[in-house]
C-alpha cells in the first residue's frame, strides 16, 4: 500500500494563500517568505557546524590511533583520550540523527520538494567560417580544380535554375555548393557562354552567379558560414522592398556588362595570339616575316616575285645600286623569299617560291580579308576559352 502521508505536510507557496481583507497581503507574503528563508538558512548552518565537528573528530581520532600504534607517550593516557574521542563520536551520531529527524519533520516547500535528476546544457553556436585567408594562390587554384572536377555537373544544374524556391531547395540538397568556388565557376562559365555568343544563356547563369555572391556577402557581414545564410537570402529576396530589388537587378546588369567586356577582350587576345602564332610559323631562316619583307620591296621586285621571273629579277638587281641590292636580297634570304644556291636545292627553291606566292597573296586587300575571316573561323573551331580563369573579372 502506498503511503501518501508525506504529501500532507507541504508548505504552500507564499503567494497562494487567501488572507483576510483587513490584512496587508503583500506584507504577509514577505514575512512568510523571510521566515521560511531564515529557517532554511538556520538548518544549513546546523548542517555545516555538524560537518566541521565530524571532520575535527575524524582528525583527532586518527591522530590518537596513530600515536598508540607507534607507542608515543603514555599509553594509559592515550587510551583514555581515545575513549573520550569515541564518546564524542557517539554524541555526534546522536546529534546527526536528531538533525535528520528534524529535517524530515520540516514541511516541504518549493525549494525542497524536488531536486533535479540530471542537468544538460546545450548552447547553439553558429558554424565557424572556413579559414581561406591563409591559402596561397597555388593552394586556391588546386582546390578550385578539385572542386570543379567533383561538382561541375551540380554547378551547371544550379546555374540553369531560375525560380528562387527551386534554387533554395537545390542548395538544401547540396549544401557543399554554397561556397566561393561555385561563384567562381559560374563567372568562368558566363564568360565562356558570352564568347560563344550565347547571350541569353549567359544572362541566365549571371543571375544565379549574383545570387551566390549575395549569399557569400551576407555570410561575410554576419560572420557566419555561408551554408547557414542561403535560406535567409532567398526568403529576403522574395519579400524585399522595391529599393533592394532595384539594387539587385542593377548588380546583375553591371555584372553582365563586365562579362561582355571581358569576353570581347579574351576574343581579341586569342585572335592576336593565333595571328602571332601563324606569323611565327611563316618566319624565314633569318627570323623575318616574308609578308612584311614582300611589302617593303620596290614594285619592280614585287612584280618579279609575283611572276616568278628569275631572269628579270637578276636584271633588276644588276641595275640597282649595290648597297640597296644587297639590302633587299639579304632581307629576301632571311625571310625565305629567295633561297641561295637554288640549283643545289630545287626542293627548297620550290618552297621559297611557294612562300613568295603566299606572301604576295597576303599583301592583297581581298586576301587580307579572307585571312581574317579564316582566323575568326579557326578561333571558333578551337577551344578559345580554355585559358579563362577567375582573374578575368574585377
Amino acid at each position: 500500500m502506498v503511503d501518501y502521508s508525506k504529501w500532507k505536510n507541504i508548505e504552500i507557496s507564499d503567494d497562494e494563500d487567501e488572507t483576510h481583507p483587513n490584512i496587508d497581503t503583500p506584507s504577509l507574503f514577505r514575512w512568510r517568505h523571510q521566515a521560511r528563508v531564515e529557517r532554511m538558512a538556520e538548518a544549513e548552518k546546523e548542517k555545516e557546524e555538524l560537518k566541521k565537528k565530524r571532520q575535527s573528530f575524524q582528525a583527532r581520532l586518527m591522530d590518537v590511533k596513530e600515536r598508540i600504534s607507534k607507542k608515543e607517550g603514555d599509553e594509559a593516557a592515550l587510551k583514555l583520550e581515545l575513549e573520550k574521542i569515541e564518546n564524542e563520536g557517539k554524541a555526534l551520531d546522536r546529534e546527526e540523527n536528531e538533525l535528520l529527524k528534524k529535517e524530515k519533520k520540516m514541511p516541504w516547500n518549493v525549494d525542497t520538494i524536488s531536486k533535479p535528476g540530471f542537468e544538460k546544457t546545450v548552447i547553439n553556436t553558429k558554424p565557424a567560417r572556413s579559414a581561406d585567408e591563409n591559402l596561397t594562390e597555388e593552394e586556391r587554384e588546386q582546390r578550385m580544380k578539385e572542386f570543379i572536377k567533383k561538382n561541375e555537373q551540380l554547378c551547371k544544374q544550379y546555374g540553369m535554375l531560375r525560380k528562387y524556391d527551386d534554387s533554395k531547395r537545390f542548395l538544401q540538397q547540396h549544401v557543399e555548393l554554397v561556397c566561393e568556388e561555385t561563384a567562381n565557376y559560374l563567372v568562368i562559365w558566363s564568360i565562356n557562354l558570352e564568347m560563344e555568343k550565347k547571350h541569353d544563356l549567359m544572362a541566365h547563369v549571371a543571375h544565379q552567379c549574383i545570387c551566390m555572391q549575395y549569399i557569400l556577402e551576407l555570410a561575410k557581414q554576419l560572420d557566419r558560414d555561408p551554408r547557414a545564410c542561403f535560406s535567409s537570402f532567398f526568403s529576403k529576396i522574395q519579400q524585399c522592398d522595391p529599393e533592394y530589388r532595384q539594387q539587385f537587378e542593377s548588380e546583375i546588369e553591371g555584372f553582365k556588362e563586365r562579362i561582355q567586356k571581358r569576353a570581347e577582350e579574351k576574343l581579341q587576345q586569342i585572335i592576336a595570339e593565333v595571328e602571332e602564332e601563324e606569323k611565327r610559323e611563316r618566319l624565314g631562316p633569318g627570323g623575318l616575316d616574308p609578308a612584311d619583307v614582300f611589302e617593303s620591296l620596290p614594285d619592280e621586285l614585287k612584280a618579279c616575285f609575283e611572276s616568278r621571273d628569275v631572269e628579270q629579277l637578276q636584271k633588276i638587281i644588276a641595275t640597282m645600286p649595290v648597297e640597296e641590292a644587297k639590302y633587299h636580297m639579304k632581307r629576301c634570304v632571311d625571310s625565305g623569299l629567295w633561297v641561295p644556291n637554288a640549283a643545289d636545292a630545287p626542293q627548297e627553291e620550290n618552297e621559297a617560291e611557294a612562300k613568295a606566292d603566299d606572301s604576295a597573296d597576303t599583301a592583297k586587300p581581298k586576301a587580307t580579308e579572307d585571312s581574317k575571316e579564316k582566323d575568326k573561323s579557326k578561333s571558333k573551331e578551337e577551344p578559345i576559352y580554355s585559358g579563362v580563369s577567375t582573374d578575368d573579372l574585377d
